[in-house]
């Protein structure tokens, strides 16, 4: 059995929110000066403006093995920053207890653990220093850092004039570079390029390969599933799911679907939508072929799209592209295109139409949903987009095999391809084996 790495008991955070109504939250002095005797005057007569009480975690404890790779899911607001704070120990818990074992790398958020008026080599230093590290080993891992950082021309610049991306990149390298044997990661996956993503992911993977225990907070599920064993669903403060990747994600995936495309999370959700009005996706459900609803299929699993929308203005016929989103880098990794109607389309009308994937060969993982309608002529200014739509399509290996050299406990990439081999050359040695016939690799319809 391994070693204890982290173990928090009871732990609880509580901030008191003022509730001032009508108030504005930032006054000038004199405003508050002019404001003092009002105040002083509500506050003898008891009417002074109370204090809200938010509780940002409640009776959170879990325990983590040495080597663990745990993966913080959950929705805004949940708790996740905050429980990577407190186990950093830059915010103090109002209640219960966490104990750990291990020198701490955390990259929490831009800001947190540089000094701006330092330059990038003398805050690499610095950082390694309150680790407790002695200067040599810091020296040791510099250029690692740097390179990997790749600010090598402005390491001896204040960071106070990096830019954004600039600064993730070195705070990562320190975070990771610097031999914790706790790596604490909050949404780096959220900031940065497709490359330096990669690159973080990479890194994080070599940490964890180590023997080193890793806290990776994301809302990219695919990316909590590549790279963690574990995963602890926060909800409201709370601790709502404890285990395997697998089994935890299916969780947050139901209350996903508990939640379904509604007002909050979807249709009626102008952060997902965008286009000019012209023509409304009204309803959308994903379903099997006997009609019932849900989001999670097999491979080889056929996948039904029912969409519904409406025209709010005259239309040149409709088209229709249903995609699905890599969970990982954003792209559109599949997507299909259908012509509704060439006709002309008035006002008022509605319309519900049925888009089958069969056969969906796609790797096990997280989907997002991209739906796009518009004009049959693909109009610029005529259409109605809904993306990053919750819940997720979700691709479980629990379907049809896709070919005799399908490995799913690798499942890599997005796509399997079938494959074959044959033995170009034989070996010296070997001259006497008889000699590979190729063969049309087996698909299994």
């Amino acid at each position: 059995m391994s070693e204890t790495a982290i173990r928090v008991e009871g732990l609880a955070k509580c901030y008191l929110i003022a509730r001032a109504l009508g108030r504005q939250p930032y006054r000038t002095l004199q405003e508050e000066v002019i404001a003092l005797p009002k105040n002083l005057w509500k506050r003898a007569l008891g009417r002074s403006d109370s204090m809200e009480t938010f509780w940002a975690l409640e009776d959170v404890s879990f325990e983590v093995g040495e080597g663990e790779v745990v993966g913080i899911i959950g929705r805004n607001g949940a708790g996740k920053s905050t429980l990577l704070k407190i186990l950093s120990r830059i915010t103090q818990p109002t209640r219960g207890r966490a104990e750990i074992y291990g020198r701490i790398g955390a990259l929490l958020e831009v800001g947190t653990g540089f000094h701006p008026e330092l330059t990038g080599r003398e805050n690499i230093f610095l950082s390694g220093a309150i680790l407790g590290m002695r200067r040599s080993e810091i020296a040791r891992q510099f250029e690692a850092i740097v390179a990997f950082a790749e600010v090598d021309q402005f390491i001896d610049t204040p960071i106070k004039r990096y830019s954004s991306g600039m600064y993730m990149r070195l705070a990562f390298a320190v975070a990771a570079h610097l031999e914790p044997e706790i790596l604490l990661v909050d949404e780096v996956l959220a900031v940065g390029d497709a490359a330096f993503q990669k690159k973080c992911l990479g890194k994080m993977e070599d940490v964890a390969g180590q023997g080193r225990t890793v806290f990776f907070v994301s809302h990219n599920t695919q990316a909590v599933r590549q790279l963690c064993t574990r995963g602890i669903l926060l909800e409201h403060g709370r601790v709502a799911a404890d285990g395997s990747v697998d089994s935890t994600l299916a969780v947050y995936n139901q209350r996903l679907r508990d939640m379904r495309i509604d007002a909050e999370t979807g249709v009626n959700n102008p952060e997902n939508r965008r286009g000019s009005g012209a023509v409304r996706f009204s309803a959308v459900s994903v379903e099997d072929l006997d009609g019932a609803e849900r989001y999670t299929f097999g491979m080889g699993d056929t996948v039904r799209f029912r969409l519904s929308f409406t025209v709010n203005a005259p239309m040149r016929g409709v088209a229709i592209v249903v995609a699905l989103r890599s969970g990982m880098s954003r792209e559109i990794v599949t997507s299909v295109r259908h012509v509704v109607t060439e006709r002309q389309m008035n006002p008022g009308t509605s319309s519900t139409v049925v888009i089958d994937l069969p056969d969906i060969y796609i790797r096990p993982g997280e989907y997002p949903l991209y739906l796009h309608v518009s004009e049959a002529s693909a109009s610029p200014k005529n259409y109605d987009v809904l993306d990053d739509l919750t819940p997720p399509l979700v691709i479980t290996p629990h379907g049809r095999v896709l070919h005799d050299n399908f490995d799913p406990a690798r499942p890599l990439g997005v796509f399997s391809l079938p494959s074959r081999m044959t033995m170009a050359e034989q070996p010296a040695d070997e001259s006497d084996l008889p000699r590979i016939v190729p063969s049309r690799p087996h698909i299994v319809r």
